[in-house]
């Protein structure tokens, strides 16, 4: 493109691809929205006349169709799913080579095309009228001859023919309307088609002509600005291109961290600024981590790999905790025994550590029915293998299930030798020899608890336990690392080596304290920065010695992105065998009705030993009572007489207090609930009662009132 000609911005743009860039422009003139200012993503853009613009990645985000005939705009995402078709352009072409030059894609891959002759042609012997539509089958080209096109066509009463025509023929040719259909993804990866008009099929929405114009998100710099500009190509801006005119213009070169660990061993150290601050500040909760603010100054050191292992603490009171270890780390570890909750964390334990021994740490009771065997505290096994058992399924009618299981082996207890049965040591050894071979089977979907038994009280440094052992690993930190001033690891009662890495690392300091180093994980880290022309903070020649931070503690969030990064497809625990549903419900109807009789019984027991709960009964206060016993022989059936009327204190005075009138049944009532009691023949379960209860019911019938 030559350098001298203004062209639209967004035409410019829309002739680039980012093969071609960076590309160096010049604002020469443009039309402006309140001014020269563009406030585009929270971020403010001027462009100015004269103002140089580095263009260094193209984005294409959508799609601008403009309606010309109603002067009307909107955009389409790219990933939109309609189909469009070419519409025939109503200029006229003057020969035929000047038709297939023209066609939208290459004349190979678009065959065939149908076009027009508006005037009468001629090809030997035959003659076709005006209007006649041709289509083109295939371009026929042989050395030393003219290049001809092979077309076909169509006549009267469906007769057909084929004629060739040279290219050089003249005439006026139009073309005609395609069946053929295209994507906003393909009419924007050619030129020529996004030169040309389309409408939509199966539409009625837009019925004209459209122009199609890719709107690109541009990424550039400015020769007077740090940071990268992200602003769309349909800015009502001209430019020209100036790039071979202006190539020893100094413009900020903005790097990712990837970025720069291309950069040569020759780069390092430097002082580098931060141009864009990191968008993920979720995955590390280091000390260094606040102050990467923007246009803050960084020393680079070197750049490398580093050996790293990620730590996480075991759930207790307080926060899991995770942490991103090098393996240069200088405390000294010691293994702790692992905890396992499932026969299946027993199996994937076993894979990576052959003849691994346990302790069950909680009682399991034997189900025949499900193969579950019956496991005591203190029981020792031993893995030996992954194997299969029969089961005995009731649905299947004395069919057998066959699931996995884990084979093991029983270990015996040292601690139970009698020491002092010496005389019958022989027998003692083949027993002894034989608990020792006892085998058990453990389906991999049975629960249990179980605890790692360790005979190593050995102190490891990290680098060498995961050269020695499988992981994951519990261990326990034993000494600290002297060379870090705060070791968060110490004082954690039980961490877990979850896995090891290579991570690209970049060791940084700030200038201000340039030997504290700390190591920024390239790949987790989202972070811009230019390197400057800025002395080191040391003396020529005299780097610092670097304290570098082995220990950085990281969140939750990068614990489980970096799990889904290396997630393997492992096969989910094994789901437990089907049980018979008939068998639960009549087990369940059973231990129901156990309940209510246990219920039934505890009841009657309790009505038999607190007698206070029939005094309660004649309360006037409980809603429900129990049906009162059978009047004695000595009661008549008629009601009792009313009791006087309250009298006044003057009549209290003169009168004599009236004798209460149950108290003369009091004697009878007494004999009668003795002679219930000793009616042994008597139909009715009477018990006797004390003298206490009989006591209580006087009293309760001396303060019964009737209205």
């Amino acid at each position: 493109m030559a350098g001298t000609i203004a062209l639209p911005l967004e035409e410019f743009i829309a002739s680039l691809d980012n093969a071609s860039l960076p590309k160096i422009l010049q604002v020469c003139s443009g039309v402006y929205f309140q001014g020269s200012v563009y406030e585009i993503s929270g971020s403010e853009v001027c462009f100015s006349t004269g103002d140089l613009i580095k263009v260094i990645r193209i984005e294409l985000l959508s799609v601008s169709c403009e309606d010309v005939r109603k002067n009307d705009k909107f955009e389409l995402p790219i990933n939109h799913t309609g189909l469009f078709k070419v519409v025939p352009d109503e200029m006229p072409y003057s020969s035929i080579e000047e038709l297939l030059s023209l066609r939208p894609v290459g004349l190979e891959s678009s065959l065939p095309f149908t076009f027009s002759s508006h005037s009468k042609m001629t090809f030997g012997t035959l003659t076709l009228g005006p209007g006649r539509a041709l289509t083109v089958l295939s371009i026929e080209r042989h050395k030393g001859e003219e290049d001809q096109v092979r077309c076909h066509v169509k006549g009267q009463q469906e007769a057909s023919a084929e004629v060739r025509i040279p290219l050089s023929s003249r005439g006026e040719f139009y073309e005609c309307g395609s069946e053929e259909c295209f994507t906003l993804q393909e009419i924007m990866s050619s030129p020529s088609l996004r030169s040309r008009r389309f409408h939509f099929i199966n539409t009625t929405k837009y019925e004209q002509p459209l122009v199609l114009s890719p709107v690109y998100q541009v990424h550039a710099i400015m020769n007077l600005r740090k940071n990268v500009l992200k602003f769309p190509s349909n800015l009502e801006v001209d430019v020209v291109d100036v790039t071979e005119q202006c190539k020893d213009a100094d413009f900020v070169n903005p790097l990712s961290l990837t970025e720069v660990l291309s950069q040569p061993d020759e780069s390092f150290p430097a002082v580098v600024e931060i141009l864009e601050c990191p968008e993920t500040r979720s995955l590390f909760k280091c000390s260094w981590l606040p102050e990467l603010n923007k246009n803050q100054h960084l020393v680079f050191h070197k750049k490398g790999t580093t050996a790293m292992v990620l730590l996480s603490s075991l759930k207790s009171r307080k926060t899991q905790q995770y942490f991103l270890v090098s393996q240069q780390y200088g405390g000294r570890l010691r293994r702790r025994p692992r905890e396992f909750n499932s026969v299946y964390e027993l199996y994937a334990a076993s894979t990576r550590t052959p003849g691994l021994k346990v302790s069950v740490t909680r009682n399991c009771e034997e189900v025949e029915e499900e193969g579950l065997p019956a496991l005591s505290v203190g029981d020792q096994l031993e893995i030996v293998s992954c194997t299969r058992m029969e089961l005995l399924c009731e649905s299947s009618k004395g069919n057998k299930q066959s699931v996995e299981a884990l084979l093991c082996q029983h270990l015996s207890d040292p601690n139970d030798v009698d020491d002092d049965d010496d005389d019958d040591d022989d027998g003692d050894e083949e027993v002894k020899e034989q608990d020792e071979k006892t085998e058990v089977l453990l389906p991999l979907y049975m629960q249990g608890h179980f605890v790692e038994i360790l005979s190593d009280n050995k102190k490891y440094r990290l680098s060498d336990l995961e050269k020695e052992f499988s992981l994951p690993l519990d261990v326990k930190v034993v000494s600290r690392d002297t060379g870090l001033e705060l070791d968060p690891l110490v004082g954690a009662a039980c961490l877990r080596i979850e896995a090891s890495m290579l991570e690209p690392t970049i060791q940084a300091s700030f200038p201000h304290r340039p030997d504290y180093c700390f190591e920024i994980p390239t790949q987790w880290l989202s972070l811009s920065v230019s390197f400057t022309k800025h002395p080191l903070p040391w003396p020529q020649g005299q780097p610092p010695k670097c304290n570098i931070e082995r220990v950085t503690e990281v969140t939750d969030v990068f614990f489980y992105e970096f799990r889904i990064r290396g997630n393997t497809d492992e096969a989910p625990p094994p789901r437990p065998p089907k049980r018979d549903l008939s068998s639960l419900s009549v087990t369940k109807k059973s231990s129901k009705s156990e309940k209510k009789s246990s219920k039934t019984s505890k009841a009657k027991n309790k009505q038999k030993s607190v007698p206070t709960d029939q005094f309660s009964a004649l309360t006037l206060n409980n809603k429900k009572r129990p049906p009162a016993p059978p009047p004695p022989d000595g009661l008549n059936d008629e009601p009792p007489p009313l009791a006087p009327r309250k009298l006044s204190e003057a009549e209290t005075a003169t009168r004599k207090a009236q004798p209460n009138t149950y108290v003369k049944m009091e004697q009878s009532i007494k004999n009668d609930l003795y002679d219930m009691s000793a009616d042994v023949d008597s139909d009715h379960d009477y018990e006797s009662m004390d003298e206490s209860l009989v006591s209580m019911v006087k009293t309760a019938q001396e303060h019964i009132v009737f209205y």
